[in-house]
């Protein structure tokens, strides 16, 4: 194993320069804006930005029509249901429209068969008084008869 060698201030600083040399050389050796390597990247870079681009637009678009979509659905779905909805009204306006009818000749017919037991009524009562009175009539004349028959 060698010993450590320690570097003196010169090999570090002709290491330094050398490492700038090194970047130097790098940076020069780099291709230039203009060179067919560089313009064919660039133009494949740009491809595929506006391939991405594209993608992200289709995305959109599709997603635009999903929501679209969704809210026919919806309305759809709600005018159906207000359409049943008014339906149910329309039966309920019926059936209390029936009901009414049904009450209003249940009424008629109660105060038909009122009035019909009011005038039986009456008649009963004005017989009870007539059979009263020729009983009251038959009593008094017995009754006359007896007084007649003791003088």
């Amino acid at each position: 194993m060698p010993a450590f060698k320690s570097d003196n201030f010169n090999d570090r600083l002709s290491n330094a320069t050398k490492a700038r040399q090194a970047l130097m050389e790098r940076f020069r050796n780099q291709p230039k804006p203009d060179d067919p390597a560089v313009q064919e990247r660039l133009a494949q870079q740009k491809a595929i930005a506006e391939a991405r681009e594209a993608r992200i637009a289709e995305r959109k678009a599709a997603k635009e029509a999903e929501l679209a979509r969704i809210a026919a659905e919806e309305a759809a779905r709600r005018a159906e249901q207000e359409r049943l909805a008014a339906e149910a009204r329309q039966r309920e306006i019926e059936e209390a429209a029936r009901r009414a009818e049904e009450a209003r000749a249940l009424a008629l017919e109660n105060a038909d068969r009122e009035t019909r037991a009011q005038i039986l009524d009456n008649e009963k009562r004005e017989r009870a008084l007539a059979l009263a009175a020729e009983q009251k009539a038959a009593r008094d004349a017995r009754y006359a008869a007896r007084k007649a028959r003791k003088k």
